[in-house]
């Protein structure tokens, strides 16, 4: 799936979230009001003097001069289409006469003219009410988003976290990939995971899971007893091809990971020296809504976490990511060139690296959660500078 959002954290292009979802938003043209990008309105114009200098010197070039309003209808609302249209009917009729054509062939490439002005600003028209549909559907996708992919704090308890999301479909902002992060009485919980499938069905999926999850997780004071409640709805509500992919893992005390991996793509713990580990489950398990058939479930994994360790879960759309030579993203060679103490600042080398080998556009949705244990110092916030005496 693909948030160049910046949770903790936004393809093209993506948003980025440092807490938030995010990408970086494309200016919407305000067709119907005239408003034109930034230089866009000469640009018919300059075709218009170039095709009169071009009549003047080499001969009658009269039925080019239809390429100005036509280019208008591309650049410019209704009223600048109209405007370059009667600019080009006026050149029109005054090359004919100064040319000495007939009445009637300059009344012709007038008319000619004017059609394609006609027709030029219905099409502008009918351009500008479909970039005003297209806001509003990106408006409330992007209102989905925020509530389905709710924002993770920069800070939750000695943890400092960082998110960044891109979803494939970037025009929607929204995809099958899902995350979160919950603070509870059994510790900080969290959980990335991958619809399979695209498109509304992932979205519905992934809108089920973290529900499920956000409520669990707070209920339940066994991490396996969480994944099993997910896997208990999903059983009841997915069709029999449907699963999910998910890592759910947990801080229940200090110095101690606990991680479920539901098929999905192994985390990477980071130490607090840049050593990068691979979190290999010890027992494959199936993806979740997949337990009754594969007939076994998820094994929980115990691992330290010291201060200064980090924990990176991810989704395929990541390390699936190529080049054009075909070549996979390598994600733990870019997460230990990147590693800092701050986790917004590497996930956003990597996210950015991440785009530069794809040459600037996913093709899948990708996740990315990175979770660093503070030390006691950096959650003591330092105290304000005393004010130099005059």
């Amino acid at each position: 799936m693909s948030q160049g959002r910046h949770h903790g954290g936004d393809h093209a292009p993506t948003r980025q979230f440092g807490n938030r979802v995010t990408g970086v938003r494309a200016p919407v043209t305000r067709w119907a009001d005239g408003h034109f990008g930034p230089g866009l309105w000469v640009l018919p114009v300059l075709v218009l003097a170039v095709v009169v200098c071009v009549d003047l010197v080499g001969g009658v070039w009269l039925p080019l001069l239809a390429t100005g309003p036509a280019l208008a209808a591309a650049t410019n609302g209704p009223r600048g289409v109209l405007g370059i249209g009667l600019l080009a009917a006026t050149l029109g009729g005054l090359l004919g006469h100064q040319h000495g054509i007939p009445a009637g062939e300059v009344a012709a490439v007038v008319s000619a003219l004017l059609a394609v002005t006609a027709a030029s600003g219905l099409a502008g028209a009918l351009r500008g009410r479909r970039e005003r549909v297209l806001a509003a559907v990106r408006s409330v996708a992007e209102a989905a988003q925020h509530a389905l992919l709710q924002p993770v704090p920069e800070t939750v308890g000695p943890f400092q976290v960082a998110v960044r999301y891109s979803a494939a479909a970037a025009e929607a902002r929204i995809g099958g990939d899902l995350y979160a992060l919950v603070p509870t009485p059994h510790g900080v919980r969290l959980i990335v995971g991958d619809v399979r499938g695209k498109g509304l069905p992932a979205v519905g999926t992934a809108a089920l899971v973290l529900g499920v999850f956000r409520e669990a997780a707070y209920d339940e004071p066994d991490l396996l007893a969480v994944v099993g409640r997910i896997e208990r709805s999903l059983a009841r509500n997915l069709g029999p091809d449907d699963f999910v992919t998910a890592v759910v893992a947990g801080c229940p005390r200090p110095g101690h990971l606990e991680v479920v991996n539901c098929g999905h793509a192994p985390p990477m713990l980071i130490s607090a020296g840049g050593d990068v580990t691979s979190v290999e489950p010890t027992q494959p398990a199936p993806p979740l809504g997949l337990r009754a058939l594969a007939g076994q479930g998820p094994r929980l994994q115990h691992l330290p976490f010291a201060v200064g360790d980090q924990l990176l879960l991810y989704t395929d759309g990541v390390t699936e990511a190529r080049d054009q030579a075909r070549a996979f993203y390598p994600l733990a060679a870019g997460v230990a060139r990147h590693v800092s103490d701050d986790p917004a600042h590497t996930l956003t080398a990597v996210h950015d690296e991440l785009l530069t080998h794809v040459g600037g556009r996913l093709h899948d949705d990708a996740a990315l959660l990175l979770l660093r244990r503070r030390s006691a110092d950096e959650q003591v916030p330092a105290p304000p500078r005393s004010e130099a005496a005059p």
